[in-house]
């Protein structure tokens, strides 16, 4: 009987993890007004947040005032690699309409104005 229990606590301890939403862990942007950062990637809720973690410009890692920081806002998963949400600019302090889509190790991000018609896109690689 305890092998069956522990057995069992295996397996929905695995296919826990194996539900884990592939979007979650550390993501580098692309550059913006000269500087990128790595967005650690969360569950907040039903939804996934994104924080900056580490902030970088071209002399190397710096302590940016931003980190610890909400990017990535209430981003909820569509369940085909798509996830709608907002996202947050922070060279012009303004929040988004924001949609994400996964590839692979590639997350491409659109922050979005008019209803969604006008994006500007930047494609985030994995780092882990």
């Amino acid at each position: 009987m305890k092998h069956l229990l522990a057995g069992m606590a295996v397996a929905l301890g695995l296919s826990g993890a194996a539900a884990a939403d592939p979007v979650l862990g550390v993501w580098k942007t692309q550059p913006d007004d000269g500087s990128y950062a790595h967005i650690q990637m969360a569950k907040c809720g039903a939804a996934v947040c994104g924080k900056i973690a580490r902030t970088f410009n071209s002399e190397g890692e710096y302590k940016s005032p931003n980190i610890g920081k909400t990017l990535v806002i209430d981003m909820v998963p569509n369940g085909d690699g798509s996830y709608e949400g907002k996202v947050w600019r922070p060279s012009n302090d303004k929040v988004y309409i924001g949609k994400m889509d996964m590839a692979g190790n590639s997350l491409a991000l659109r922050g979005c104005v008019a209803g969604g018609l006008i994006c500007s896109k930047q494609t985030w690689t994995r780092i882990k």
